[in-house]
């Protein structure tokens, strides 16, 4: 049997992201942790993240027009939840969690060493919405820790400890139950 709620974002689970920005002001490079992200196109490759107007990284991606998500693993998953409910504005959260920044290549916004995957965006558009703004980006470019390359160049992302977010929980992948395209292949 079901039954109906009043409307709810229940879409789980979701990737959990760490996304830096620029803080010119005080010279460092500030952490944001986000759950709403995702990919919005792919050629171009565009990907979106939504934050709260309150929030201290708000400002900073409107004043800087650009990011870089940093995917998160089971070893970076304690400074995603603590980057996520401390602020910019009282913390440097590189230094608190012991991260070291990564030079970018293609924007100005640092990333996060330790995360296997860098993706660096140039904001293209913002949507207000309700209690979230949507910050639409081109992603100018992806930069990944090569000690995920097997021995036939392939980047096996899936073998980092990438985790997800569900409902209040943090969880590693789990088992591969399918691979794309599978259920229409010819045997």
């Amino acid at each position: 049997m079901k039954e109906l709620w009043r409307p709810g974002n229940m879409l789980y689970p979701l990737p959990a992201v760490m996304v830096t920005v620029n803080d010119k002001a005080n010279n460092k490079t500030n952490i944001i942790t986000v759950a709403w992200a995702g990919t919005v196109c792919s050629d171009p490759a565009m990907v979106s993240i939504s934050v709260r107007k309150e929030r201290y990284s708000y400002n900073l991606l409107k004043e800087n027009m650009e990011y870089t998500i940093n995917l998160v693993t089971k070893d970076l998953v304690f400074a995603c939840d603590w980057c996520g409910v401390r602020s910019g504005k009282d913390y440097d959260k590189f230094k608190e969690m012991n991260l070291h920044e990564s030079q970018p290549f293609t924007n100005n916004t640092k990333g996060i060493l330790e995360s296997p995957v860098n993706i660096e965006c140039k904001i293209d558009k913002i949507i207000e919405l309700g209690t979230h703004d949507m910050f639409i980006a081109k992603v100018t470019g992806v930069i990944i820790d090569n000690k995920y390359m097997d021995e036939n160049n392939k980047f096996c992302l899936n073998e980092s400890g990438l985790i997800t977010y569900s409902h209040g929980q943090y969880f590693t992948l789990g088992e591969n139950v399918g691979k794309f395209g599978y259920s229409v292949k010819k045997k």
